[in-house]
C-alpha cells in the first residue's frame, strides 16, 4: 500500500475533436507540469477519448425502430437517443419515466448506456450525444505506449450506482495497472485469515482522481496520481465487471 498521494491536475488541455492526436496533448500538459516519471498513473476522462475516437452520434442521423419507440415511450425519452443507447447495450435492466438502466455492452450497469450530451459541442443545428469508446482498455493500452516513461492510465467515468445516491469514479478502461488486488489468504491485525477481501484498486484510484478532475464545467480531464506505483502491474477494466452470474441483486 501507499502512505501518501499526491493528484496533479494537467492543465491547458484543448477542446479534443476527432483524430487529434491525445497522447501528445497529454504529453504537452504533463511536461508544463514538470513531466511525467516512472510509476505515475495517468488518470484520464471517458470523455476526451471518446471525443478524440469519433465516438460522436448526430441524433438527426438514427431512424428507431419499433422496440426503440415503444421503451421510448415507457420511459419517456426521445426514441432516438433509445435507438443509440440500445445500440450499446447487452441487456435492457430496468426502465421507469425519466429512467433506463441497461447492461452495456462492455459488462458495466449503467444509466442511458453511458451516453449523455454533456460538455459536447455542438455545430450549427446537430444533435450530437457521445458514446463510450469501442475498446477502453485498448484505448489505455495505446495511451500507455505513447508515454515516455513507464506509468500506468486508467480511463474514468462517473456513472451513478445502486443502493447509493451520488456519482463515484470508476475505472473503464485499464492499463499497466493492477485493476485488482486479491487479498484473501492474508491476515489482519487480529490473526484472522481473509476469506472474500477483493480490493478494487483502479476503481479507487478512478474515484480518487474524480476529486480534482471535477465533473461539469472544471475543464480538468486529466491527472497524475503520483506515490501509487505499488500498484502498477498487470490488469484490465474487464477484471472489475462482475459477471450476470454472480450478480445477486437482478
Amino acid at each position: 500500500m501507499t502512505a501518501r498521494l499526491d493528484i496533479i491536475a494537467l492543465p491547458g488541455i484543448p477542446e479534443i475533436c476527432p483524430g487529434d492526436d491525445l497522447a501528445a496533448e497529454l504529453r504537452s500538459s504533463a511536461e508544463r507540469m514538470g513531466g511525467l516519471v516512472d510509476g505515475d498513473i495517468l488518470v484520464v476522462a471517458q470523455k476526451i477519448v471518446s471525443k478524440a475516437e469519433d465516438r460522436f452520434v448526430d441524433l438527426r442521423d438514427v431512424e428507431p425502430d419499433a422496440r426503440a419507440i415503444r421503451i421510448a415511450r415507457q420511459c419517456d425519452k426521445d426514441p432516438r437517443q433509445v435507438s443509440v443507447i440500445l445500440s450499446e447495450t447487452a441487456e435492457v435492466l430496468r426502465h421507469r419515466p425519466g429512467v433506463l438502466i441497461v447492461r452495456h455492452r462492455l459488462g458495466h450497469v449503467l444509466a442511458n448506456a453511458g451516453i449523455d450530451a454533456s460538455n459536447v459541442p455542438q455545430d450549427g443545428r446537430s444533435e450530437r450525444v457521445l458514446l463510450l469508446p469501442v475498446d477502453p482498455d485498448g484505448s489505455a493500452d495505446r495511451l500507455r505506449a505513447a508515454m515516455p516513461c513507464k506509468i500506468g492510465v486508467i480511463i474514468n467515468d462517473s456513472p451513478g450506482r445502486a443502493w447509493r445516491v451520488g456519482s463515484v469514479g470508476i475505472a473503464i478502461g485499464v492499463s499497466g495497472v493492477k485493476a485488482m488486488m486479491d487479498l484473501r489468504g492474508n491476515r489482519d491485525r487480529d490473526g484472522r485469515e481473509m476469506q472474500a477481501s477483493d480490493l478494487g484498486v483502479a476503481d479507487e484510484l478512478a474515484a480518487a482522481a474524480s476529486i480534482v478532475m471535477g465533473q461539469a464545467a472544471e475543464g480538468v480531464p486529466a491527472v497524475i496520481i503520483r506515490g501509487a506505483a505499488a500498484f502498477l502491474g498487470n490488469g484490465r477494466a474487464s477484471d472489475l465487471v462482475r459477471l450476470p452470474e454472480m450478480d445477486l441483486f437482478r
